[in-house]
């Protein structure tokens, strides 16, 4: 694959300033990328603006049936929805109430879980710092559907919780530090 359909991100605690590394290595032309990072969801508009101005794509709060597009990224808003991949013919934010899953709402499991049923080997999925074990499953079914796993390594993580579990897991096909994380999201090299 030359280059990912779309993108799939999940952090928890010092995912914040991940993010902005990660971010800020992508192309403005980057594909749609969903992030969920586990945040109050007083904080959430604050962070995609902070986000937004410090990386070259344009980057949002995800909004119910938003139409996903090339060079934005959504962030999901915190509140108590997960968010997941919708759409068949047209890809889009689904944002729906529900239960915690592995702790959390929103989750990376729920949303990693959406990308692998719909984008299958098209897709990247990238897990970040955090406690905890949130993304691990979802990071494994994208990896058996195909897709390009990477978890951040434990040198540059806050917290190893997440990255390790997936990498326990066996769902990461790359560990990878924080400031190279974008370069493996769009290099060819498998």
């Amino acid at each position: 694959a030359d280059r990912p359909s779309l993108i799939a991100i999940g952090s928890s605690t010092g995912g914040v300033e991940a993010l902005q590394t990660v971010l800020a290595g992508f192309p403005a032309d980057c594909p749609p990328t969903l992030i969920v990072q586990h945040i109050n969801a007083r904080f959430a508009p604050a962070v995609a603006r902070t986000l937004d101005q410090t990386c070259p794509p344009r980057i949002l709060l995800a909004e119910p049936d938003l139409p996903l597009k090339d060079g934005h990224v959504y962030l999901a808003p915190g509140d108590d929805r997960h968010l997941s991949l919708g759409g068949s013919n047209t890809l889009h934010c689904k944002l729906r109430a529900g239960e915690p899953v592995s702790g959390h709402l929103p989750s990376v499991d729920v949303l990693f879980a959406s990308v692998a049923e719909t984008m299958g080997a098209r897709a990247v999925g990238i897990l970040l710092t955090g406690m905890g074990a949130d993304g691990a499953q979802g990071l494994l079914a994208m990896a058996q559907a195909g897709a390009r796993t990477i978890a951040q390594d434990e040198a540059t993580c806050t917290v190893f919780g997440m990255p390790r579990a997936a990498i326990n897991l066996g769902a990461a096909r790359i560990v990878a530090p924080l400031g190279a994380i974008a370069r493996h999201a769009f290099s060819k090299a498998a």
